[in-house]
């Protein structure tokens, strides 16, 4: 039986301490917007950890998509994690640069939204592993394909119409992962976003606020909790995270998952989506 991945997290700790493992795949997921001047694949490059391979969320994508980074069918996703040698039975473990917010958390929503649960992101990042000098390398890797199966979870997921249905019905509460100045219009984005503000009646959970502010780990999981219920939501009703492109409303999933609300769906479109719409009302401070 393939043993599992310990929890939605693991700590540098456990992984250096199972590293080189046969059925550990570790995906460096490193994304920037081009407007930073900076490349994750570059940075994958330079150095990353050992055996890991670059996951590359425009690339494993809806590319027919002239939104950003939506995700692809289940038989594209199941092909491309095949050829970076990512099998059925791994143990998957993804990171990045920013302590998941670009885009590790993503990537983890991935694999569980096409059937995978047995995928864990590094806390603290590249960051927290490089800062306590553990192994990288410059090599890159070169993976045998493998067979990988997804299965599409479309409780997971929400599309444009069901976030417009929900303005009327209430149904779940929506969450932003945004910073408070582009979650009320007050700060513009890197994304030329000709609206501003945020979805009617949603709430702002900046995703920085759940992170220790020098570690970069998750807080536990009383003040998670309790950084979201500062803000009105009532962690015992249904619950949707949103933000610009569907990259740190992934944090904002994977913090609830912490504290057990396991099936928080994501908005994919996110405010990329919503803000061209005409009939999408926005508000703003």
């Amino acid at each position: 039986m393939t043993e599992r991945v310990p929890s939605a997290l693991v700590s540098t700790e456990w992984l250096s301490a199972h590293l080189g493992e046969g059925d550990i795949r570790i995906l460096d997921c490193t994304w920037h917007h081009p407007s930073t001047n900076l490349d994750g694949r570059n940075q994958y490059r330079g150095r990353h950890l050992p055996g890991s391979v670059h996951f590359d969320i425009d690339h494993i994508a809806d590319t027919t998509s002239d939104l950003p980074h939506m995700l692809p069918n289940a038989a594209d996703f199941a092909k491309k994690l095949g050829l970076l040698g990512v099998s059925d039975s791994d143990r998957v473990i993804v990171y990045d640069r920013l302590f998941g917010g670009s885009a590790a958390a993503r990537a983890w929503w991935m694999f569980r939204v096409f059937g995978c649960d047995n995928v864990a992101m590094l806390d603290g990042g590249f960051g927290k592993w490089t800062g306590e000098k553990l192994p990288t390398e410059m090599s890159p890797v070169r993976p045998e394909p493998k067979t990988f199966t997804a299965t599409f979870r479309p409780e997971l997921v929400r599309t444009y119409e069901q976030m417009k249905t929900n303005l009327a019905s209430g149904s779940e509460q929506v969450v932003d992962a945004r910073g408070p100045g582009k979650f009320d219009g007050s700060q513009p984005d890197v994304f030329p976003f000709k609206k501003v503000g945020h979805i009617p009646n949603a709430v702002n959970v900046p995703w920085a606020d759940l992170l220790h502010p020098e570690k970069g780990i998750f807080l536990d999981p009383e003040a998670l909790a309790a950084r979201f219920q500062a803000e009105g939501v009532d962690l015992d009703k249904p619950i949707v995270t949103t933000c610009a492109s569907g990259i740190t409303s992934c944090m904002n999933a994977l913090a609830l998952y912490l504290i057990g609300r396991t099936e928080v769906p994501v908005y994919d479109g996110a405010w990329a989506e919503w803000e061209r719409l005409e009939d999408a009302p926005a508000a703003a401070a």
